[in-house]
């Protein structure tokens, strides 16, 4: 088995200046670190337990149905409200899906599918037998 120490999603993005504004301003993201200098310089964000990397510049957009972004949070009809107050549109509003975690969904500026998720206290995933 290999033992990951730490992971990280890298987003090449269209217009770097716009995907920085989004995930720093918009979704309010903390950030980990910066490299580099200029319009296309990286930005790494705190993802939970992981990274999100957003440097360089793509001429074209990633495939949606190839990266999405699930995020879960504590509370989803607070994050759904103060997503809202910052300009985000809702691409799908909360609700529960039929496995019973509560979902919403948006997209970040080149249509990058993100998931947000709450885990309700009595769902399945966070049962943990013996703790």
């Amino acid at each position: 088995m290999v033992h990951v120490l730490s992971s990280r999603t890298l987003l090449r993005p269209t217009d770097p200046e716009r995907s920085r504004a989004f995930y720093g301003e918009q979704l309010g993201l903390a950030v980990y670190r910066e490299f580099g200098t200029g319009p296309e310089r990286g930005v790494v964000y705190f993802l939970g337990g992981g990274f999100l990397e957003v440097s360089g510049r793509s001429e074209t957009p990633p495939d949606p149905a190839a990266v999405r972004l699930w995020l879960q949070v504590p509370d989803l009809a607070a994050a759904h409200d103060e997503l809202r107050a910052r300009g985000v549109e809702i691409v799908r509003p909360p609700a529960r899906e039929p496995w019973g975690l509560l979902e919403m969904w948006i997209a970040d500026p080149d249509g990058t599918p993100i998931v947000l998720v709450e885990v309700p206290a009595d769902h399945p995933i966070r049962y943990r037998p013996g703790i």
